[in-house]
């Protein structure tokens, strides 16, 4: 049995939800709940298993501590005898995480700076420092990605190609961060508005904030 420290509404931890939805493990996993909103995550208690502060955590029953949700995700993957998140062959592998790499890079954490920096955030006792001028130009930042993703889409029918992978579960996240910001998906967008609508049709996406019950971090 393994345990997630997350948040069952979060974004970052959405992507190791729903690839454990699309991986079938649920029922090996064990979650425990981390406040954000008290910020229950930059407590010293929480910042012994993850240094950086940020959700999830997957801990291993031997003790083992694996943050960053391409780590997580990259794990649980490998533990199936033919991987379907992460890639087969070398070049799905590269392409696949070259790709999560840019949804990361050009569209969640984008959300996310603007998210802490130019709205309320998590709330001043968690907000210690933020620059709006920063947070707007990562918003724009965002928009400009969800523009770079349509015209992928355009192309293929998933980020990385042919088939669902880590890479679109990354670019699913960063769209439940924009919604939850309300920030919208241009209607120019066609094809990533569309393919959204694909992505939350899928069961793995559907339920996963209900895949658990929350515990708390003291159970």
């Amino acid at each position: 049995m393994m345990t997630i420290y997350d948040w069952h509404t979060g974004p970052y931890p959405a992507r190791v939800r729903i690839a454990l939805g699309e991986l079938g493990m649920q029922s090996q996993v064990r979650f425990v709940s981390v406040d954000l909103w008290k910020g229950e995550h930059k407590t010293p208690v929480f910042l012994v298993k993850n240094y950086s502060g940020t959700l999830p955590v997957l801990e291993l029953d031997d003790g083992t501590l694996i943050a960053e949700c391409t780590a997580i995700t990259q794990y649980l993957d490998a533990l199936n005898d033919k991987p379907i998140l992460t890639g087969v062959t070398p070049r799905e592998q590269g392409v696949i995480h070259m790709m999560s790499k840019r949804a990361e890079i050009e569209l969640l954490d984008a959300v996310s700076v603007y998210f802490h920096h130019a709205t309320p955030g998590l709330g001043p006792d968690v907000e210690i420092y933020q620059n709006a001028e920063w947070g707007l130009r990562q918003r724009d930042k965002a928009v400009r990605g969800m523009h770079y993703f349509d015209s992928v889409l355009r192309q293929v029918p998933f980020i990385a190609g042919d088939t669902f992978s880590m890479a679109d579960i990354t670019v699913v996240g960063g769209l439940i961060f924009a919604g939850l910001v309300k920030l919208s998906v241009p209607q120019e967008c066609e094809a990533l508005r569309a393919w959204y609508e694909r992505m939350l049709e899928r069961p793995s996406v559907q339920n996963r904030i209900v895949m658990s019950e929350p515990v708390t971090i003291s159970a």
